[in-house]
């Protein structure tokens, strides 16, 4: 049913929710200032670019400057090859995965959506669990363990494409299609780490964490070419999923056929979710805390949500990352491990905070 408010044509989510209410105050298509939107991401980038600093210079030993700049120095080869690199990876996993979750909450019009919801991430999780039990480290020159996680990802996105496709592929058969693939891959890792050696059943559990290493720049650049121009298709698209956030018939009503980009934010979605989550492990609670916090503070225009989410989601997991090098060096802990202890308490704190806001 479409909205009697005619005069909404950008109407927003409710920024403590992620959900429309009639009572949402809208912004046109002119209410976003080119000149405002440029601050934000001005911001949002320094943000960026110092916390790849900090996480770069800093780990279980600082790396110096005049190290860095010598060229025969260990700190040089540490800075440039280990902890650059691997600051680079983080800030574009943490910066997708946000992303992700963005869309996803717009698409199924659910606060709680994240990028691991629709099932992609447990086809990814499953095929690498799969290299693992047979013990391949490389496949064809590459190495295993992506590679069958990518190849388990596409799978599924097939299976849940054309499952979602027999019920007029909506935002509700998506969401009760992903929840099956889910919960079947879930149920086949566990089968399958119960029969591995202990070994094996230790690398599955720690890459099932999620963790961060230190890739080849050439892997960073592969990623780079499918994770940034899928972000900056999603930002082109930012006003469709403003309508569609609303509801299906608010989008079709103001020429945004809401099938089509639902398909298209799902693919999106998808795609970035499962390259990331091909090299990282699924990593948790990014999706979810940092689009909740930015709707806090800019609202939830998703011109503005989606670029803003990439660089802060990016600096949140370089900085968790950080702790995880650092809390109990020289161990490290799964960067997952860190995200889901930081991001529970504060996501906790935003829930009391929103009632507590409503009951005032």
């Amino acid at each position: 049913m479409v909205s009697k408010h005619p005069d909404r044509e950008s109407a927003l989510l409710e920024p403590s929710t992620g959900i429309a209410t009639p009572k949402t105050k809208a912004l046109t298509t002119s209410g976003l200032t080119g000149k405002g939107l440029a601050f934000q991401l001005a911001v949002c980038s320094s943000i960026l670019f110092v916390c790849i600093a900090i996480a770069s210079v800093f780990g279980s030993t600082p790396v110096h400057l005049q190290d860095i700049l010598n060229r025969n120095s260990t700190g040089h080869e540490v800075f440039f090859v280990l902890r650059l690199p691997r600051a680079f990876m983080a800030a574009l996993a943490g910066g997708s995965l946000a992303l992700a979750g963005v869309l996803f909450q717009a698409l199924l019009r659910d606060s709680l959506a994240t990028p691991y919801t629709l099932g992609v991430s447990s086809g990814a999780s499953l095929g690498a669990v799969v290299a693992i039990c047979l013990g391949w480290n490389t496949l064809a020159g590459f190495s295993a363990v992506p590679a069958f996680s990518l190849v388990g990802a596409g799978l599924v996105l097939l299976a849940i494409s054309r499952v979602a496709s027999r019920g007029g592929m909506s935002s509700q058969s998506l969401l009760l299609a992903g929840i099956t693939m889910n919960s079947i891959c879930g149920a086949v890792i566990i089968f399958l780490q119960s029969i591995t050696s202990f070994t094996q059943s230790l690398g599955i559990t720690r890459w099932l964490m999620g963790e961060l290493d230190a890739p080849e720049y050439g892997i960073l650049a592969e990623l780079a070419v499918i994770l940034i121009p899928a972000c900056l298709i999603a930002w082109w698209f930012g006003r469709a999923w403003n309508l569609l956030a609303i509801g299906d018939d608010w989008a079709n009503a103001r020429g945004v056929p809401a099938r089509k980009f639902l398909i298209v934010g799902f693919l999106i979605g998808s795609v970035v979710t499962a390259a990331v989550t091909a090299y990282t492990g699924p990593i948790g609670f990014v999706g979810l805390i940092v689009p909740h916090a930015l709707r806090l503070k800019f609202g939830a225009d998703h011109r503005v949500l989606i670029p803003c989410s990439f660089l802060l989601g990016g600096a949140f997991l370089v900085l968790s990352d950080l702790v995880s090098r650092v809390l109990l060096a020289p161990t490290e802990i799964p960067v997952g491990v860190i995200t889901a202890l930081v991001g529970g308490p504060v996501f906790i704190w935003m829930l009391y905070s929103r009632e507590t806001h409503r009951g005032s």
